[in-house]
């Protein structure tokens, strides 16, 4: 007879070793991960086409494999069960293996993609972007580049983690709805038909063509290579142009204005999808102490003051180079953006003081500072330097700085160790400005029930953002924050239904109590200031 004493604890661990499904869909992942390693290290395949085809399903079949061995056999609802106990999803020894390898892979192609097989000098690829030329070719009628591997390998990761994301809550229709959305949109839009009009126009030089990247996330898109590439397009890059500014002006504004910044960080932005499908493991990392919350106030509206001189700048300088392709003259163009910065800020001051919060403030203060810097880059600048700066080094610092070291080898590479949302929350100038129109010109909130709420953590815990959405839901106060991507996963989690997404009208929208609890307001010092 068996004496030993049965485990019966809910925080039992004795049953957590992978199923058979499981160890048959690693398998198959890591087999086609294996081919890949093997193209890296220039193996030559007989037919590139089939071990290609063969890799890339065999890594899409594995995730599937495994997410549905994982989720099908549990009841419907979340269960992080083990997430603190595990190497990967607490900055254990795979985290940091993971963390070194997808760096090194950033630092690789950002900077070094020879390394990779990138042919140079008309010379024929090989190694692993090689390996990818029967696809690029089939797709754009061209020989792949280093991002044409990564643009596949990045849609790769989104479908098929996004479907183990809608295993995993598939009893929430919102996130059903939200993960196709950013499946959607990375497949077709940032993916498929870029390839696809390069192909139908070969004879045109290269412009971005995908519609959901917009500036100033594609902070290339004023560049004057890119302007002039657009305007010699023809009527699709004349489309692109007019498109890209609506998106900025016109398109988003509106859709922010009725459902918050979610509409773009959460349901369509690249960067958004990816963090979402395959950063969900790492969500509970993103740090929510105070000091954060200030870091992130500090380094987002930098990199937005940054990205509007850095873009005005580069706008500078091709009106004066190239004053025959333009309607307006470099002055009418500084004129124009200070007096509409003017306008902007004085109208918020005027109308919307009352409900400035910190965030806001922040934003305030950037876009003074830029109005002070266009005001100088006019005064003292050249047709090249800008406040005796070279304009085109200003743009390679921040291509270097902010577009390549930050959004990827930080943003994505740093994942396993700071949370899934690192560059959304510290870097993105897109989460800036959409945060200030959400703030304060925005219909969306996350409404709380606090009599319900029995102060479990899960809110803050899994809030990707940092937020403490415990102290609001302890307080039954609406959610209204810059920095809420709007993803849902607070509500997912939540055991009694006390969050919901909401868009409503303006009016009691923000109904701060006088004293605010969590990351809002130091508490004492509010008590010694009304002394």
């Amino acid at each position: 007879m068996d004496k030993s004493t049965q485990n019966i604890s809910v925080a039992s661990h004795q049953n957590n070793g992978l199923s058979g499904g499981q160890k048959l869909g690693l398998a198959l992942g890591f087999i086609g991960l294996f081919i890949l390693a093997l193209a890296f290290f220039n193996v030559a395949f007989p037919n590139k086409a089939l071990w290609l085809a063969i890799s890339v399903i065999s890594i899409l079949c594995g995730i599937v494999i495994y997410a549905r061995s994982s989720y099908l056999s549990r009841t419907e609802g979340i269960s992080n069960n083990g997430i603190f106990h595990k190497s990967l999803t607490n900055r254990g020894t795979i985290a940091w293996v993971i963390g070194i390898l997808l760096t090194s892979f950033y630092i690789v192609i950002y900077w070094y993609p020879k390394y990779l097989g990138l042919g140079e000098n008309g010379a024929s690829n090989s190694g692993i972007v090689g390996f990818f030329d029967p696809l690029s070719l089939i797709l754009n009628g061209k020989p792949a580049s280093q991002w044409f591997v990564y643009g596949t390998l990045y849609t790769m990761a989104i479908l098929g983690l996004g479907y183990k994301f809608i295993l995993k809550y598939r009893h929430n229709k919102y996130q059903l709805v939200r993960t196709i959305s950013v499946m959607f949109f990375q497949l077709g839009f940032a993916f498929l038909i870029p390839e696809i009009l390069s192909k139908l126009n070969p004879e045109k030089a290269y412009f971005a063509k995908d519609l959901k990247n917009m500036w100033p996330l594609n902070y290339y898109f004023f560049e004057d290579w890119h302007l002039t590439n657009m305007l010699n397009g023809g009527n699709l890059g004349m489309f692109m142009l007019v498109f890209g500014i609506a998106m900025i002006f016109i398109i988003s504004p509106i859709l922010t204005y009725f459902y918050g910044k979610r509409w773009y960080c959460s349901w369509v932005c690249g960067c958004g999808g990816l963090a979402e499908t395959a950063g969900d493991s790492f969500r509970h990392l993103s740090n929510s102490t105070q000091k954060a919350w200030k870091i992130e106030r500090w380094m987002i509206h930098s990199v937005l003051v940054f990205s509007f001189v850095m873009t005005i700048a580069v706008i500078f300088t091709f009106l004066s180079n190239n004053p025959e392709m333009s309607f307006i003259t470099k002055d009418q163009f500084i004129y124009g953006i200070v007096a509409f910065l003017v306008v902007f800020t004085g109208a918020l001051y005027i109308f919307k003081r009352n409900d400035l919060d910190i965030d806001a403030k922040f934003t305030m203060l950037s876009l003074s500072a830029i109005i002070v810097i266009s005001i100088a880059i006019n005064y003292f600048s050249g047709n090249q330097n800008i406040v005796f700066f070279d304009s085109y080094k200003l743009r390679a610092w921040y291509g270097f700085a902010i577009g390549a070291a930050f959004s990827g080898v930080i943003g994505v590479g740093f994942y396993p160790l700071l949370g899934n949302r690192v560059w959304c929350r510290f870097g993105c100038p897109m989460a800036a400005i959409l945060g200030l129109q959400q703030r304060l010109f925005s219909k969306f909130r996350i409404t709380t029930n606090g009599g319900q709420c029995i102060s479990c953590g899960n809110c803050t815990t899994y809030c990707e953002m940092g937020i403490d959405v415990r102290s609001y839901a302890q307080k039954g106060e609406n959610i209204v924050r810059s920095s809420c991507v709007g993803c849902g996963i607070c509500a997912a989690v939540c055991p009694r239904g006390v969050l919901k997404l909401e868009n409503g009208t303006e009016e009691g929208r923000v109904n701060s109590n006088e004293i605010l609890l969590g990351n809002d307001v130091n508490l004492m010092d509010l008590i010694n200031n009304k002394g």
